[in-house]
């Protein structure tokens, strides 16, 4: 795997990326909050057996510029996605979305429907009648997200990412990279980020039919522990992918692709090995 710096649209980020492709199709992970293009690397690594596979941090978060002015929206991240596969030369994506990059990348997959070749849902989708849990409202909720800001420490930070809703647990070294990460600029992204979607469910009900409409092979995974986005989301996504693949880990949070690697390496090892052309 290489790491290297990539400047688009005038931010620099760190993009991972591995194996090869001889005709612009590639697996493209996008990370959530708070998280980076990190936490692809494991997965990134069998992918990229089978074809080019790249991960970036999406302004705002991990090692990417963070600029006040960057529009921490569905849109802005999307025509982001965008720029970033245009730029890296992937003309079909076989996207792999966690958390905040759901959205992202189904907007973006809505807007250019004939470059999308595949999807992997890790804990996100098209999350019809999604209400948000209970620290999204924290964070949407002036003044007192910013106090929850102000007051997170690396303890607290432990606890709530690495044991809340996690029964198997998350490695220390990966809670405390995303800890590093979660400096000031970061916090500032994801409170602009949560105010910015104001009703999830809405839109998802607004990208279904398009999304429907899509011929592309879908595998979702979700830990049945997620505080998150309930487990319930998993078999809501056959709404709009009728024959998707199901994958409920049952002792998994919201992170399954790193407190169950191999189960879900293996799982996905599979669908790319039945999909991937390259």
């Amino acid at each position: 795997m290489k790491t290297y710096e990539h400047t688009v649209n005038g931010i620099r980020t760190v993009v991972r990326e591995h194996g090869d492709s001889r005709d612009g199709e590639a697996v493209v992970f996008v990370h959530g909050n708070p998280g980076s293009g990190a936490d692809w690397e494991g997965l990134l690594v069998r992918a990229g057996r089978h074809t080019r596979a790249v991960a970036w941090d999406a302004p705002g978060f991990g090692r990417a510029d963070k600029p006040r002015d960057f529009p921490q929206n569905v849109d802005g991240h999307a025509r982001f996605l965008g720029a970033m596969l245009d730029d890296l030369g992937v003309r079909k994506a076989h996207l792999c979305l966690h958390d905040f990059g759901g959205p992202w990348g189904l907007e973006w997959a809505v807007r250019h429907p004939e470059r999308l070749a595949g999807l992997v849902l890790m804990d996100t989708g098209v999350l019809l009648g999604y209400r948000w849990h209970i620290l999204a409202r924290v964070w949407r909720t002036p003044v007192l997200g910013e106090a929850f800001m102000a007051t997170a420490t690396r303890r607290a930070f432990h606890l709530l990412v690495g044991k809340r809703g996690n029964p198997r647990g998350l490695p220390r070294s990966f809670v405390d990279r995303m800890f590093d990460d979660f400096d000031a600029a970061t916090r500032r992204a994801v409170l602009r980020l949560y105010r910015s979607f104001d009703d999830p469910a809405g839109w998802s009900a607004a990208v279904s039919p398009a999304l429907r409409a899509l011929d592309v092979p879908v595998l979702a995974v979700w830990g049945a522990r997620d505080p998150y986005i309930g487990a319930a989301q998993a078999l809501i996504q056959r709404a709009t992918f009728p024959d998707a693949e199901i994958l409920v880990l049952p002792d998994s949070g919201h992170w399954p692709f790193i407190d169950n690697p191999d189960k879900v390496a293996e799982a996905t090892t599979a669908f790319w090995s039945e999909h991937i052309t390259s």
